[in-house]
């Protein structure tokens, strides 16, 4: 070889064909439909739901429902507008969001997640704020499914000696 490579700098442009690599930041532009919203889906375990975020008064709207009539209990309600808190915008932004599958932790779990993508589209500036909290990462862990010869996922029938 014609070059001395010393360090993985080095051997990344090699590889890469080009003898400078470039590390700039990536510029993200906000993605908004004809009516000024962003949309973005949300999953959290057989919960998915569809989310639209646009400038508003901070009213929240899931299924047709107020938040406080679909979501009853303090808790559900208080991870829905965690998004808004972690990134400073809190009633700024109105939510409009259906949601299927699932029970009401995953279903509340699936709108945190769809609202946190939706507002980085939204405003790309609240992408760091929103990623350090951990509420763009989309929480894979689901019910593992029942196994032949046990009697759940894991469990064995009761040993019986006689």
């Amino acid at each position: 070889m014609a070059e001395d490579i010393k360090s993985l700098d080095d051997l990344k442009s090699v590889v890469s064909g080009n003898a400078a690599v470039t590390d700039a930041p990536v510029r993200r532009e906000a993605q908004r439909d004809q009516h000024g919203r962003s949309y973005a889906t949300g999953k959290r375990k057989d919960a998915v739901a569809r989310v639209w975020v646009k400038p508003g008064s901070g009213k929240v709207v899931v299924n047709g429902k107020d938040i406080t009539e679909y979501f009853a209990r303090p808790v559900l309600q208080m991870i829905l507008r965690q998004p808004f808190d972690v990134a400073g915008v809190a009633n700024q932004f109105d939510v409009q969001a259906t949601v299927k599958g699932g029970g009401l932790s995953g279903q509340a779990g699936a709108v945190k997640h769809g609202i946190s993508q939706a507002l980085q589209l939204y405003e790309p500036s609240l992408r760091a704020a929103l990623k350090a909290a951990g509420f763009l990462t989309r929480d894979s862990r689901v019910v593992e499914r029942k196994k032949y010869g046990k009697a759940k996922a894991r469990r064995s029938f009761q040993f019986s000696k006689r």
